[in-house]
């Protein structure tokens, strides 16, 4: 069994680059940095390992996984410990633990996920049968919010369709990432799959090299357009999870009292810093009132603070960054003549980057706190009246990953759910992903779908075989 010591892949500070506790904003420890000749051996090694990796078979490569799946599933606890002190989140409520589990849980569901060869034509005089091949090599780049999970969207699928990978997390968050590697890679072949830890160089680097047949990218729009131009002249294939602004729509129907901790966690879970997170909320004047009371309620009760205290469900915000940019949105909202219902006055003398849960109203759909992704731990709360005028406002902007309605009539939220642009949209939740069903953007949000079948077609190469 690994400990927290064991499994924190560090390296002194003169080998290596600085990760910051965000709950006190102090260096706790150093992670190794990669160079470009880092990558090239990296790749090198990829390449040599992929061929026999292929040839093992779907079996043989679902019976590796399995066992990788269970030494994580072993280790969980000290993989949860690396995760709370380096990203923030805390170990219990839906923290630190849960995405420990999560890494568990997406390598099994991976492995479980069946991709039968699908015989498209067969009419007697011809027959058609459409088979999914290795890619080669993949490249992921990986985001800070969820740096273990997402990683693993990344890397289980890849393999599992006979690929090699060479991740790069976040600068960030590497520690997380290069734990839950070292603890797969206990039961793969040497080379197969290799973390290089780095900073937007080594991100550039990947996605620029021809040696790549795939990459796979979660993060910030800007950086997705980059990636776009640097992997063009090789016509690679991209996965691209953008980010978005989901909006939530709240039917005059709905028992508010019933909906408003789906509501919290909708909007607030990791400290809001979810790409699928509630991030606008709109509400009908009918129950305007009572959602809005209800929702206070809920928030002001959740605890806040270092995620290695087992009381807390809130933790502090990654970066310093991320914590400048909730700050500003929420002074301009203020300035616009906004109501702060709840938070938004945070300790500025306090350790770390703790911003309180925090919910304002009576803001116009042009504030900065509507229009941009908040990325944190606060909500805009809109009225509306009509809901035609609740769908259109619902679909402004470039985002289109997540949405949700609100509605004790499952066939209306149906309805209204149809007519919302967006990859994903759930009725009476918000974000409760599944690693079954395909998950992706639409519009600024990307393109590519993850999870289940749709997700390993996307690491492999269709080849129709007519005969």
């Amino acid at each position: 069994m690994e400990t927290y010591e064991s499994l924190l892949a560090a390296v002194s500070a003169e080998e290596g680059s600085p990760v910051v506790d965000p709950a006190t904003g102090e260096t706790f420890a150093h992670a190794p940095v990669s160079t470009t000749d880092d990558l090239e051996r990296a790749i090198e090694a990829a390449r040599a390992a992929q061929p026999a990796w292929a040839a093992l078979g779907d079996e043989g490569r679902r019976a590796a996984l399995t066992a990788a799946a269970d030494e994580v599933e072993a280790n969980a606890e000290a993989l949860a410990l690396i995760i709370a002190r380096e990203q923030g989140k805390p170990l219990s409520g839906p923290g630190a633990r849960f995405e420990a589990g999560a890494v568990v849980a997406w390598l099994r569901a991976t492995i479980a996920t069946e991709l039968e060869p699908e015989v498209v034509v067969d009419d007697g005089a011809a027959k058609a049968t459409v088979y999914y091949r290795p890619i080669g090599l993949v490249g992921a780049i990986g985001p800070w919010n969820w740096p273990a999970m997402i990683a693993t969207w990344q890397f289980a699928p890849a393999l599992r369709m006979g690929n090699a990978v060479v991740m790069k997390p976040s600068e960030y968050t590497p520690l997380s990432v290069l734990a839950t590697a070292h603890l797969v890679n206990r039961h793969l072949p040497e080379g197969l799959l290799t973390v290089v830890a780095g900073d937007r160089e080594l991100g550039e680097a990947i996605s620029s090299h021809p040696a790549f047949g795939k990459v796979t990218f979660t993060g910030s729009a800007r950086t997705g357009a980059a990636i776009m131009r640097a992997s063009a002249d090789n016509l690679t294939r991209l996965t691209l999870e953008l980010g978005g602004n989901d909006p939530g729509i709240v039917l005059p129907d709905v028992d508010p009292k019933a909906i408003a901790e789906g509501l919290f966690w909708g909007a607030f879970i990791n400290t809001g810093q979810t790409c699928a997170a509630l991030k606008r909320l709109y509400v009908h004047d009918d129950v305007y009132d009572d959602v809005v009371r209800e929702l206070v309620a809920v928030a002001g009760a959740m605890p806040m603070g270092p995620g290695s205290d087992e009381q807390n469900v809130l933790g502090p915000l990654t970066t310093e960054q991320q914590y400048g940019v909730v700050d500003r949105l929420v002074e301009d909202a203020k300035a616009r003549g906004g109501r702060v219902l709840l938070g938004g006055e945070p300790d500025r003398d306090a350790p770390g980057w703790f911003y309180p849960a925090t919910l304002v109203d009576c803001l116009d759909d042009d504030a900065d706190l509507v229009r941009e992704e908040q990325f944190g731990p606060a909500l805009p709360i809109l009225r509306y009246s009509d809901i035609d005028d609740a769908i259109e406002r619902a679909n402004r902007g470039e985002a289109g990953l997540g949405a949700s309605v609100w509605s004790a009539d499952a066939g209306r939220a149906r309805e209204v759910a149809s007519r919302i642009e967006a990859g994903s949209v759930w009725i009476n939740s918000h974000g409760t992903i599944h690693p079954m069903a395909p998950f992706g953007g639409v519009k600024g949000s990307g393109y590519g779908l993850e999870f289940g079948v749709e997700g390993l077609k996307a690491m492999g190469v269709p080849q129709v075989i007519h005969g």
